[in-house]
């Protein structure tokens, strides 16, 4: 299908034709692809699964250094000083190749995490993401076990910028509302970025995109994410309790138009009309949730000023003087973002055929510390979590390589461990909202003995020494995917845990010569 005609003449009209027709074309070429890997379950040759780390990391020749006010330094200029203007273009015309060759650290970082992610035809680094990743082709993510393991997200890599603008913004222990949140390449990304004493609330309005989001927060592992699933106008009850709230705002996804034919399909200016509109009611919510002196961050995958800028203008109107700039964001002109600004908002625009990455908008600004605003918490609705006992708990203890630093409970019959400085915040939310999955789920207990659930595989803290481990050669672990037999050779009697290249994947009960396959029928590979 063509881009539909309306959205081409405002393009033109808007960027001139020589920019507009470039846009245009780009849109019709081949999109990049690009992942985010994990770096606590991604490590490069010779090096011992006990090198990785649940807190933020970085990956062999990806790391950036940082400037004073210990952002990401890209040695280039800030865009407080060079474009102050939201719509400027950049000055040089000489757009990023989608495919530009590898420099020597990129190469030699490849080769490092090669044998550890053999199905990833790694390229080269996304430049601002310390661990994002072109691809120089699409591979079959399906059948990659270390896919299913967590082991990276499949991200496009102008989203992945949000992570630049947050790093070094962000206080200890910090509690992040990720307010849009499903699929969950961003969850993710923050969940890292705040590490273990941080808080992640990642909430989605439709159920269905919640489970899938929550799916790929288990899969992620980093166990300091809460999944809610509630409108905007719950958490904006939460009032003063964030201290960053970010909004992905649904959008008429003009970006998304070379990958994504249904986001053309769909496209029409009534359609840009109501998603301004609702934009506008999130914003609201959102800055009611955002504490004094927190990190305002609004994104959307659209070209359009209705809901990129003009979404900006109207929420300045009536937040007024709350709104303070946060500082200077470091971006390498090669990057060839356009930066802009929009009061105290720093803008960021990503075109195709500017940057390797689709359309992306990304704003960022501060609630200013004399905001009036007290934190106010919505009454208790209900009690969900309960204690467990200290038979209960000395069971639990054993599972985990540091249990000291985690909290337990239960919600119905299956117990949960939190990190300890977060475990009072999931619970408080947990009596106001729906909340789907948070923390660590453990599993369940029966007559003393804990039968894992299957996430607990896929956290970093769990203590390899409490279950038998089965490694599966690849065809293998594609049979334990699609929740088919697997040999019982290998495998321990009772309970194991199940991985592929030391990752676990879930679990598996040997029985004699029958092994039962615990894995999830919801995530079972379905295609052959």
């Amino acid at each position: 299908m063509s881009l539909p005609e309306r959205f081409v003449e405002r393009t033109l009209r808007e960027l001139g034709v020589e920019e507009g027709r470039a846009l245009c074309e780009a849109l019709e070429s081949e999109s990049p692809t690009s992942v985010r890997l994990n770096a606590s379950k991604c490590r490069p040759a010779g090096a011992s699964p006990a090198d990785n780390r649940q807190e933020t990391a970085t990956l062999p020749g990806v790391a950036m250094p940082t400037d004073a006010d210990g952002l990401p330094d890209a040695g280039g200029r800030s865009d407080a000083d060079k474009r102050p203007e939201a719509a400027e273009l950049p000055a040089a015309a000489a757009p990023a190749a989608p495919c530009l060759p590898t420099d020597s650290a990129d190469a030699d970082a490849v080769a490092r995490l090669l044998p550890d992610l053999p199905h990833l035809p790694l390229l080269r680094r996304v430049p601002w993401c310390a661990d994002g990743w072109y691809l120089r082709e699409r591979p079959s993510f399906t059948f990659d076990p270390d896919f299913h393991a967590g082991a990276y997200y499949v991200q496009e890599a102008s989203s992945q910028f949000v992570g630049h603008l947050l790093r070094g913004r962000l206080p200890a222990g910090a509690r992040v509302l990720d307010l849009c949140a499903a699929p969950g390449g961003k969850t993710t990304l923050y969940a890292s970025l705040v590490g273990r004493e941080g808080l992640v609330v990642a909430n989605e309005i439709d159920r269905r995109r919640a489970s899938v989001l929550a799916d790929n927060v288990r899969k992620w592992g980093t166990g300091n994410v809460a999944v809610t699933c509630c409108d905007a106008a719950s958490l904006g009850r939460f009032e003063a309790w964030f201290d960053a709230v970010t909004v992905d705002a649904p959008c008429s996804g003009e970006g998304m138009f070379r990958k994504d034919p249904a986001a053309r399909e769909e496209w029409s200016e009534a359609n840009v009309r109501l998603c301004a509109a609702r934009q506008d009611e999130i914003l609201r919510e959102a800055w009611r949730a955002l504490k004094p002196g927190g990190v305002l961050l609004y994104s959307t995958c659209t070209f359009n000023r209705e809901e990129d800028e003009g979404s900006l203008e109207r929420m300045l109107a009536w937040a007024e003087t709350e709104v303070e700039e946060t500082g200077p964001v470091e971006v390498d002109p090669a990057w060839g973002i356009c930066c802009g600004r929009v009061g105290a908002f720093r803008t960021f625009r990503f075109y195709p055929h500017r940057t390797c990455g689709e359309g992306f908008f990304a704003a960022v600004a501060r609630k200013s510390a004399e905001a009036d605003a007290r934190t106010r918490t919505p009454k208790s609705r209900r009690s969900v979590l309960t204690p467990v006992d200290r038979k209960c708990a000395a069971e639990l203890w054993r599972w985990l390589t540091e249990p000291e630093a985690m909290r337990f409970g239960m919600a119905g019959d299956t117990c949960y461990a939190w990190y300890a400085g977060q475990a009072e915040a999931v619970r408080t939310l947990s009596e106001v909202l729906p909340v789907i999955g948070s923390g660590v789920a453990l599993g369940q207990i029966f007559k003393g003995v804990l039968k894992p659930d299957p996430a607990l595989a896929f956290f970093p803290g769990l203590n390899r020494t409490a279950v038998p481990v089965a490694e599966l050669a690849e065809e293998e672990a594609l049979r334990y995917l699609r929740r088919q037999e697997i040999a019982a050779a290998g495998l321990a009697e009772g309970m194991n845990l199940i991985c592929v290249r030391d990752r676990g994947l879930g679990f598996a009960k040997r029985i004699g010569s029958r092994v039962n396959n615990l894995y999830p029928n919801s995530l079972r590979i379905m295609k052959q």
